[in-house]
């Protein structure tokens, strides 16, 4: 199975691009593991957040599958704790699924049409986060996630 983590707009903080490489080198012991940044949109302060959230929906379309699992992360989605979310992984693992997709949308959220295409949504906090700091955190979310599975001594119970 392949995790792809799409994101709307660039990571630029170097000290957050540092620690979610960090991750990703650790998770190449585990899963293939990908962040694809689709660039922000251009001159959006006199477009209407229904206009950015459909351009934006329309971008990220372009690098799903059919067979993709889209999994939108989105605070009013599902919480899981890191165990449950390890669960989570080994379920989708289970099942035979070839990519999982999560998709970190833009500043307005996802346009109507990617929530009907989700196969789920899922929340990491109720706090509100920055889109680069997301990156991070789901990104060591996923890197404890299968040392959970794996049961080794990063994920402290």
């Amino acid at each position: 199975m392949k995790i792809t983590l799409l994101a709307i707009g660039k990571t630029d903080q170097k000290y957050l691009k540092e620690g979610i490489s960090v991750y990703q080198k650790r998770l190449r012991h585990y899963i293939n593991f990908e962040i694809i940044e689709i660039p922000a949109l251009k001159k959006v302060s006199s477009m209407p957040s229904d206009i950015i959230k459909q351009k934006e929906s329309e971008l990220i379309n372009k690098h799903l599958d059919k067979a993709d699992s889209i999994i939108l992360l989105d605070e009013r989605g599902d919480a899981f704790s890191s165990d449950e979310f390890a669960g989570f992984l080994q379920k989708k693992m289970n099942s035979g699924i070839s990519e999982l997709v999560f998709i970190v949308g833009g500043a307005w959220g996802f346009h109507e049409s990617l929530y009907k295409k989700a196969n789920h949504t899922i929340s990491l906090s109720e706090m509100t986060f920055s889109h680069q700091m997301v990156r991070l955190f789901f990104t060591e979310q996923i890197y404890r996630a299968f040392t959970i599975l794996r049961g080794q001594s990063y994920h402290n119970e």
